[in-house]
């Protein structure tokens, strides 16, 4: 149409949202909220560096957070190293099937959807694609939501170390991997976290 003039975006025309209250205003070198005094950027700095960093850690510890204990029962003396999987196995195998799945699509299913996501969303970023840009922002806002919902291993082996204490006929201690679990999930809260998702956008 003739006279019909492209819209601006926030960044084109020096506007940016407080990542702290969200107050719109002008952005410029050395500007801080007038609202909040919080310091203003158009971007999140070094968002792709930083999702990256803390994606491969989170990957780095999932290695051990599988291979080793997550607990250990002592039951009359003997003792027993369950690992994520083989608590699930386990389970299973007690027919507590509601439970096994929920540890398994916690513990396993969302930190691997986690990485699969960031990962696309990252590579994206540096490949300059910018299609479905819609559904990859609703997908990303997904895997933030759930995120923290992976701790829910942890919460349980704290809670059985908390319950279970029965002098020396039983008692279940944290293992290695309990430890290596619980700062992938938060490495993987971070990676999500640092990551800009208008970053996408400025593919367009």
């Amino acid at each position: 149409m003739a006279g019909h003039r492209q819209a601006l975006t926030a960044r084109q025309a020096g506007l940016a949202a407080c990542h702290v209250c969200g107050k719109l205003q002008p952005c410029t070198a050395e500007r801080h909220c007038v609202r909040c005094g919080s310091r203003l950027y158009q971007r999140k700095p070094f968002s792709v560096q930083r999702s990256w960093a803390f994606l491969v850690t989170a990957l780095i510890l999932y290695v051990p957070a599988n291979l080793y204990p997550i607990m250990t029962t002592a039951t009359l003396g003997e003792k027993d190293d369950n690992t994520i999987i083989g608590g699930i196995i386990l389970l299973w195998s007690m027919k507590s099937y509601p439970v096994a799945v929920i540890v398994f699509v916690a513990s396993i299913v969302i930190p691997l959807l986690k990485f699969l996501v960031i990962s696309l969303l990252l590579l994206a970023i540096w490949k300059g694609h910018s299609g479905r840009l819609s559904q990859q922002t609703r997908l990303f806002r997904f895997i933030e939501y759930i995120g923290p919902w992976s701790m829910i291993d942890v919460f349980v082996v704290i809670l059985l170390v908390a319950l279970i204490r029965f002098g020396g006929i039983a008692s279940v201690l944290p293992g290695p991997a309990a430890m290596a679990f619980a700062g992938m999930v938060i490495a993987t809260m971070l990676s999500a976290i640092s990551f800009d998702t208008r970053l996408l956008w400025d593919n367009e």
